[in-house]
This record gives structure tokens, sequence and C-alpha cells, in this order.
């Protein structure tokens, strides 16, 4: 498949949520966000480089830099919204977060509201760039130049290689976004949503969080438990890991996802192409990172190395959608084109064709290592991924990156690691049993925490079970829309 092909079908593919995952939640409680009703009104204008005919509007708003000085220093939260389709139905507003963390609100939602055309026919869907993310005052650490060759040889099971990686990249984060790195994380990106609520004039925030927005959204009926109106956490995590049991946890997620996809294309039998069976095509895999580990190709003037073959392979996993397309992508590479798997590797690093990145990989770590104190040391991420190595060999050296908080140069704090929306209105929480990013156990334990929180299984793969099942779809539409909370322990 060609790459510009590659690009085309990735376009038409969205993932809510990126691999990293906050670790963090919030212990206190507010009554309201300071100086909310200051704010000034929502200037709404037509998107740029968006359409006149596609109805998105995009606005932006100004919030404290540092809630402690209500009246110092604003930032500007880039926001975008397309107006309930029935208006004189209409519910009021339905803010979304994808996950990441890090990820952009304002840009997944130009790509996917036509995933959510069933809740947008009452509501305005509404996102926004959390602060620390692209339009939002987004961190910048290395130029595109330079993350392009991070990308390439980062995470490394070579402890030595792995710290200086670390420090040039922390380094960087704070010679190029210092102002901001000590405001980031999320229980000020909680604080943001309440003044978001305010300024759209909304009694009750209505959300919808994926991956790290269940986090988010966790913090938020935390803070804020009567401001919660109808809320669903779809993919959830559990607040309360550490950041050497998330990496654990997510690498053997992976591992179980990749089997998964290697079972399947081995019904097939001798039609699979990767060979006959799992075990062979699992060594086919493996024969192929073990080449590209001595001998990295050329696809035009980048360099692929096993570590972007993996990354490849970890983002095809986020989805079924997307095992053709990471089948594809290996077949080609054993042929001496790994051009498929570069495409996925780019996906999942927030890289443009043009060679540009978004925020994503400088706002994940910022926005991880704002939200917990807990800094392993590279040499015990290090020695996890050794551990980890016979388990989960393509995956182990993921854990390797758990080391990054322990050079960074702004503290965490972690008052938020316990959540409880005691007083909210229900919450529906909803896991994926064979979810490679937020392992299916995270989700009863955040529904346990939350105390007010009804659980949705679905027994599938992927990460988000929404537009995945009509079962989960019904329940999840049925509340948002109705205000029918499910059965606690609903299965599909």
């Amino acid at each position: 498949m060609s790459r510009r092909l590659w690009r085309a079908t990735l376009a038409g593919i969205v993932s809510f949520g990126a691999a990293g995952l906050g670790a963090a939640a919030c212990g206190s409680r507010e009554v309201a966000t300071a100086g909310a009703t200051r704010l000034d009104p929502l200037a709404w204008t037509q998107c740029e480089q968006v359409s006149t005919s596609s109805g998105f509007e995009c606005a932006r708003l100004q919030v404290p830099l540092d809630y402690a000085k209500p009246d110092g220093e604003k930032i500007g939260i880039a926001l975008i919204r397309l107006k309930a389709a029935d208006p004189g139905r209409r519910l009021g507003s339905l803010v979304f977060n994808f996950g990441g963390p890090g990820g952009s609100g304002v840009s997944t939602l130009l790509n996917a509201a036509s995933a959510f055309s069933v809740l947008g026919r009452r509501y305005d869907l509404v996102s926004f760039d959390p602060r620390g993310v692209d339009r939002s005052s987004g961190v910048k650490c290395l130029d595109d130049r330079r993350m392009d060759q991070f990308l390439a040889e980062e995470p490394s099971m070579n402890v030595d290689t792995e710290r200086a990686l670390d420090v040039e990249f922390a380094n960087a984060c704070y010679k190029n976004s210092g102002k901001i790195l000590p405001y980031i994380g999320t229980v000020n990106a909680a604080r943001d949503i309440d003044a978001l609520r305010a300024a759209l004039g909304d009694s009750h925030l209505n959300y919808f969080g994926f991956s790290y927005g269940t986090h988010l959204g966790a913090v938020y009926a935390t803070l804020y438990p009567k401001n919660v109106g109808r809320m669903v956490l779809d993919s959830a995590l559990d607040p309360s890991v550490s950041m050497l049991e998330m990496s654990k946890t997510q690498a053997l997620g992976f591992q179980l996802a990749y089997e998964d996809y290697l079972a399947d294309c081995a019904k097939t039998g001798q039609s699979c192409p990767l060979g006959p069976d799992k075990a062979a095509a699992n060594g086919a895999v493996l024969a192929l990172l073990d080449d590209l580990e001595r001998r990295p190709v050329k696809v035009g003037d980048r360099e692929v190395t096993a570590t972007l073959a993996r990354t490849g392979i970890t983002q095809a996993l986020y989805s079924r959608l997307t095992w053709p397309l990471l089948t594809d992508a290996l077949v080609d590479a054993r042929k001496g084109d790994p051009s498929g798997l570069l495409a996925l590797a780019d996906q999942y690093a927030g890289r443009q064709p043009n060679g540009t990145f978004s925020t994503l990989q400088s706002s994940l770590p910022a926005i991880l290592c704002a939200d917990t104190t807990d800094r392993p040391t590279v040499a015990q991420a290090g020695a996890l991924a050794r551990q980890l190595l016979k388990p989960t060999p393509i995956f182990a050296s993921t854990a390797a990156s758990a080391g990054m908080c322990s050079v960074w140069r702004t503290p965490g704090e972690d008052t938020n690691k316990h959540v409880d929306a005691t007083g909210s209105n229900p919450i529906v929480v909803v896991g994926v049993t064979h979810d490679p990013a937020t392992p299916y156990q995270w989700a009863p334990r955040l529904a346990n925490q939350l105390r007010t929180a009804v659980l949705l299984t679905l027994n599938g793969e992927g990460h988000g079970a929404y537009g995945q099942s009509p079962c989960i779809d019904t329940a999840v539409n049925a509340y948002l829309n109705d205000g029918k909370v499910p059965a606690n322990g609903l299965t599909c």
C-alpha cells in the first residue's frame, strides 16, 4: 500500500485517547470557580481552515494562569462547538475530552463529530484543548527535526541512553515552556472545565470523557459534585495506580491485544500472510523487529528503526479497525517497505505529513509529571522493562519511559490520588474487556472510587466502547439524551 494511501486511510480512523494516562485524581472539593462570573462572554466565530458550511464555531475562554491568583495573568483555552441539530429540543452543551493526556479536543471533534450525531441532535457538541495542549499554550520541547530523531530512539532499553534522552527532553521542555509547566495538570484542567460550564450558561456539566478524559471527569466530579449533570467515562483508568504499575499493566494489555490480533489472523490458516498459525505469525513479526534493530530501513529521508516499528504496531492495536492496516504494514515491511509502520507511528506521535508535530508528545509527559509526585528512577524503569521482556518482548521497552518524571524540572502533586464524587448525579463508567491502553480492571476500580457510578462492560477489543456496540450505544444515548441511568453491571 502506498504511503499516500496509508495516510488517507488513517485519516478516516479516529482513536479516542493516546497511550499515556494520568495517574492522579483530586481529594479536595470546591463549590465554585474563582472568578467564573467575571469571565468575558464567549465570542464564537468561524474556525480557521474550516468551511463555512461545516457548522463548527471556535472561541477562546480566558482563565487564570494560576488559580491562586484569580485576578492575575490569564491564558486562553481553545474551544470548538457544533450547535445542536434540533435546537427546539436542545438539552444544553455536551463537553468532550478524548484522552491523552495531551490530545487536542479541537482537532478530534472536527474529525469525529459524525460519530456522535445521535447526541448532536439535542446537544451542542463542545470540546477544547486543555491548558498545555496545542492551541491552549501547548507545551513545546524539541524542534521538529530533533523530535523525529528522539522518537526513533526513545524508549531505550539501555539505561544510560534512556537517561540522556530523558534529560535532554526535560531540559528542552523547561527551556521552551517553563512558564506554563507549573500550572498544567488535571486539577487546573478541571477548574477550567467549570469555568467553561459557567461561560456556556449551563447550570450543570454534561460530559463525555474517553481514556485520560475519564480521569479528568473523575477529578471534576470530586471537585464539583453538585455541578455534575450527565457524565459518561469511557475506557476508564484507575487514578490510584503508580507510574511503574501503570507501565506494566499497559505493556501487558498491549500484549494481550497483540495476541488477539495474531489469533484473528491465524483463523484464516494459510491465508494469513504472516504465517499459518499464531506462533508462526509472531515469529515473523519478531524477526522483522530484530532485522530493523540491526539495520534500520530508509523511507525517503527518514530511517525506520525497530523503536518506530514497535510504535506503529502499538498504534494499530487501539482498534480492530486498524488490524487489517497492521497486517498490510507488516507484510510490506517484511518485503523491505516499512512505510506503513511509519505512517502508523506518525499518527501515534501526532506528526503531520509536512514534518511538524502537534504538542501531544510534549504535553503528555508534562501533564503526567504534573499529576503525581511519584518519581521512579530511570534505572527502576529500565529494570521493569527488562522484567517484561519475556512476557511481552515487543512492548517491554515502553516501560523504560516511566523514568521521565525523575528528571523533570517542575514538581508534581498528588493531593488528588483519591476520587470521590459523593453527592453527584449518577456517573456512567464504561470498560472494554480487551482494552490495551486502559485495561478493563481499571473500570470497576474507578466506579467503586467514585461511589456514585454505575459500571457498563463491553466484551470486546479496542480502546473505547462507544461506537463499537449497539448495546453500549443504546445505553449511553438513553442516559445522555433522556436521563435513563443504565443498570449497574450491564454487560454487552
